[in-house]
């Protein structure tokens, strides 16, 4: 799991949400585009939620990694909305071998 902090608050999602989250982030700033994403959450009280959030090229955005929960908030469906998202913004962009390393890459080919 991870936090992702934003805008003096904070919640908690699955590695590969976040990773999609951050991913989608930079590209809306470097088109200098802004847009409401929803993806699943952990709530302080254990419960399974949905968070909206407004991300673009003045977001300020972090994640740190949580231990805790085999029970992650991962839904595929939204990883491939997000990453789809991210590629219509960026068509050719560049693999990024070096961002997130400790959260792998889902194989899409599965």
């Amino acid at each position: 799991m991870r936090k992702i902090y934003y805008a003096g608050g904070s919640v908690l999602t699955g590695d590969q949400t976040c990773k999609a989250v951050l991913r989608l982030a930079r590209a809306l700033a470097m088109k200098d585009k802004s847009d409401i994403i929803d993806f699943p959450i952990i709530e302080e009280g254990g419960q399974r939620a949905t968070a909206h959030l407004l991300i673009g090229p003045a977001s300020q955005i972090a994640s740190v990694p949580v231990a805790g929960s085999d029970d992650e908030p991962n839904d595929l469906e939204v990883i491939a909305e997000l990453e789809k998202r991210t590629a219509e913004l960026q068509p050719s962009r560049p693999v990024w071998d070096e961002e997130m390393q400790d959260v792998p890459d889902l194989d899409w080919n599965v």
